[in-house]
C-alpha cells in the first residue's frame, strides 16, 4: 500500500511539473493579453475622440488618457481593460521604439483620436525568452515570438 502511494506521488509530482507554465507560455500568454488591450485602446481613443497612451515600466502595463485642459497624462482608472496590469514573475516590460526611434523603456506611447498612430513596439521579456508586441499606422497590433533571447 505504502509503494502505490509513494508511486501516485511520483507520477502527481511529473504532472505538476508538465502542468506548470514555463517563462515561454507565461511570455505568450501575456503578450496576447497586451495585444488586445492595445487594440481596444486604439478603438477607445477614436470612439471617445481622446489621446490615450501606454507605458510599460518593468513588471507593470499602465494605460494612460491625456487631460484636454491641461496637457497632462492621467491614470486610467475607469476602464477594466485599461487598469494598470502586474506582469507575472518573471516577464518585465518595456518601450522599445516609436515613429522609428528608440525610446525610454517607460515612455508614454500616445493613441491618437484620429486612429493615424505612429508605428511602436514593447518587448515582454523573461529569462532566456522575449516577445515583441507592436502597433503599425493602421492601429493593427502584431506579436513576434517567444524567441530565444541571446545577449
Amino acid at each position: 500500500m505504502l509503494v502505490v502511494i509513494f508511486v501516485i506521488g511520483i507520477a502527481a509530482g511529473f504532472a505538476v511539473a508538465l502542468a506548470a507554465p514555463d517563462a515561454r507560455d507565461i511570455s505568450a500568454r501575456e503578450a496576447r493579453r497586451f495585444a488586445g488591450a492595445l487594440e481596444y485602446a486604439a478603438q477607445r481613443a477614436q470612439w471617445r475622440s481622446e489621446t490615450l497612451g501606454v507605458s510599460a515600466e518593468q513588471r507593470v502595463i499602465r494605460y494612460w488618457r491625456r487631460d484636454p485642459a491641461n496637457g497632462r497624462w492621467q491614470l486610467v482608472v475607469d476602464d477594466d481593460v485599461l487598469r494598470a496590469h502586474a506582469l507575472p514573475d518573471p516577464l518585465d516590460a518595456m518601450a522599445l521604439a516609436f515613429a522609428g526611434r528608440a525610446v525610454a523603456a517607460d515612455a508614454i506611447v500616445p493613441l491618437r483620436a484620429s486612429g493615424r498612430n505612429e508605428p511602436f513596439a514593447f518587448a515582454l521579456a523573461a529569462p532566456g525568452w522575449r516577445t515583441l508586441v507592436a502597433l503599425d499606422p493602421l492601429s493593427r497590433v502584431s506579436i513576434a515570438g517567444p524567441s530565444a533571447d541571446t545577449p
